[in-house]
């Protein structure tokens, strides 16, 4: 079975060469570097096939160590790289994936502004843009799926990805499936898919994390195996790598066979255009 993360970070060390953003939260938090080697031998020991590369946040708007991941190893990491929001192009975004390893954009709510993507009109350059150039976002939304689903609407020819299936922040086990309605609302939308990624930093319990089961089933049930992706976030979940991928293989009795094998990467590599 193809396993396909669909979300890691690496990063590098903040130095007066390469400098975090000043004042950013992260730095006390991140003080090691975790690189493109580090997630390869994570990987190695856990039998993850591939993975997808969001910069974090706390670098600033980079790409380059994710991009140089994806170039030195094609057959193991492409990115979803942050997109250049300083001035408003509706072509901004025309020659984005020539950059080798390179399959869409990831958006967040973070950041001055950032909201107004997804809810003001001024926001929809960006849709515009990535609409143009066939690109999928992923994208960090919580509260916003209303606006989501309204955009998906507008650009028919885009894919979405909601982050971490929109799960209400510093909530636990049901209180965290807060917006579930919403979500199954969205999932009527063909271009809007779900990834599953993160869970365990939202649960009150220990692996396997019982509470959350069944939320995640109805989940499941709304978008389907061809919309539905498994992920870690690794670097940012309360349990091992190897656990993050047998809550899913092992512990989720309703996922199996073909399904399984869909949920594990093979969806997610034909929804971003990834060639297995």
């Amino acid at each position: 079975m193809l396993i396909v993360d669909a979300q890691v970070h690496i990063w590098g060390a903040d130095t007066p060469e390469r400098p975090w953003p000043v004042g950013h939260a992260h730095r006390a938090h991140r003080p090691q570097p975790f690189s493109k080697d580090d997630l390869l031998a994570e990987m190695a020991a856990t039998g993850i096939d591939r993975a997808v590369i969001v910069p974090p946040s706390w670098e600033g708007d980079r790409n380059d160590l994710a991009l140089a991941a994806a170039k030195a190893h094609p057959d193991k990491f492409a990115v979803m790289g942050r997109p250049p929001l300083d001035a408003p192009d509706p072509h901004a975004l025309d020659h984005w994936r020539e950059q080798k390893g390179m399959l869409g954009i990831r958006v967040t709510t973070a950041g001055h502004g950032a909201r107004a993507l997804f809810t003001e009109p001024e926001g929809d350059w960006l849709w515009q843009a990535a609409e143009r150039a066939g690109l999928p976002a992923m994208v960090s939304i919580p509260g916003l799926l209303s606006e989501l689903g309204r955009l998906a609407e507008r650009h028919p020819g885009m894919r979405f990805v909601i982050d971490h299936l929109a799960l209400v922040r510093d909530a636990k086990d049901e209180a965290a499936f807060g917006d579930l309605s919403a979500l199954i609302a969205v999932a009527r939308h063909p271009n809007i898919a779900a990834k599953a990624s993160a869970l365990p930093r939202y649960s009150s319990e220990p692996y396997p994390y019982r509470r959350l089961h069944a939320p995640l089933r109805r989940v499941f049930d709304a978008f389907g195996p061809r919309r539905f992706f498994w992920g870690t976030d690794m670097t940012g979940i309360p349990c091992s790598y190897a656990q993050a991928v047998t809550l899913f293989t092992e512990e989720l009795s309703w996922l199996r066979g073909a399904d399984l094998e869909l949920a594990m990467g093979r969806a997610l590599c034909d929804w971003l255009g990834w060639p297995v």
